[in-house]
């Protein structure tokens, strides 16, 4: 019998520039060259270079690494970054999208107090997909939690699947934290999975992104799973390093980080010899 050869599959893999965190987005692109990612993806927040077209540009040439994805800035701390509407946020992610090169950009669900925003997303969504080859992969969320309380913030919902999208991100530190099943729901994803944020949990309150291997979701079958079915589009490592002692801790962290993906990312992808 041939003995099986491994055919590494077309996904690349990316560094989230939040996962060095507090570290600056310059500093991303740095280790993503050393480790030997195949990309960034840019969390647009509060660092200025993060919002500035040019500079991430200059990076991305200095480094020789490709920025493959923008995150649009749909956080807390964001609410004023890129303009305080949030469709001027989305189309100027968009816009550093198309101007970069990147293939995707992420975008969160409205929080429920956003309502005129929230009746719109959707229709608006498709609409802003109409206008261009980049992807808007809507990620899914979780409800908030305290105590014994349950706070639905996003709408139209933290499971994104339960609405109509060409393009989805699964992310798998917020299936943790909203307690669902991810294999069911990147099933329920199906072909219009466009992006990953790979990360871990363990069902806590808190939106944890553990390194890929130190929870309990399953890391490896989703990836896997994308290997099997052929995805093509990008992988992108997104997990908190702000506990990390040192640099080379942080480092250690997503080294490790980017060794786990690629090995089970490959695992799956096995074809024989002639």
């Amino acid at each position: 019998m041939a003995e099986p050869v491994v055919r590494i599959p077309d996904a690349k893999v990316a560094l989230s520039t939040a996962s060095v965190y507090p570290e600056s987005t310059a500093t991303a692109f740095e280790i993503a060259a050393r480790l030997g990612y195949d990309g960034v993806e840019v969390m647009v927040w509060t660092d200025p270079v993060s919002q500035d077209i040019e500079a991430l540009r200059r990076l991305s040439d200095y480094h020789h690494i490709p920025i493959l994805a923008v995150h649009a800035p749909c956080l807390l701390i964001t609410q004023r970054v890129w303009s305080s509407d949030p469709w001027v946020k989305l189309q100027r992610a968009r816009k550093a999208a198309e101007k970069l090169g990147a293939g995707t950009v992420v975008v969160h669900p409205p929080f429920r107090w956003q309502r005129q925003y929230a009746r719109d997303f959707v229709n608006g969504i498709w609409r802003m997909a109409n206008e261009t080859d980049v992807r808007f992969a809507v990620e899914n969320m979780y409800p908030w939690r305290y105590r014994d309380r349950e706070m639905l913030a996003y709408a139209p919902d933290w499971d994104v699947t339960r609405d109509d999208y060409r393009h989805f991100t699964i992310d798998l530190s917020h299936t943790a934290t909203a307690r669902s099943d991810a294999l069911q729901m990147l099933e329920r994803m199906g072909d219009r999975l466009g992006h990953v944020h790979l990360a871990d949990g363990n069902g806590s309150n808190k939106d944890e992104h553990l390194v890929p291997g130190r929870g309990f979701q399953p890391c490896a079958e989703v990836l896997e799973r994308l290997a099997l079915t052929g995805f093509d589009g990008y992988v992108v490592i997104e997990v908190n390093t702000r506990r990390a002692m040192s640099a080379a801790e942080r480092e250690a962290d997503l080294a490790e980080a980017l060794a786990f993906t690629r090995l089970h990312l490959a695992s799956a992808a096995k074809v024989s010899r002639g």
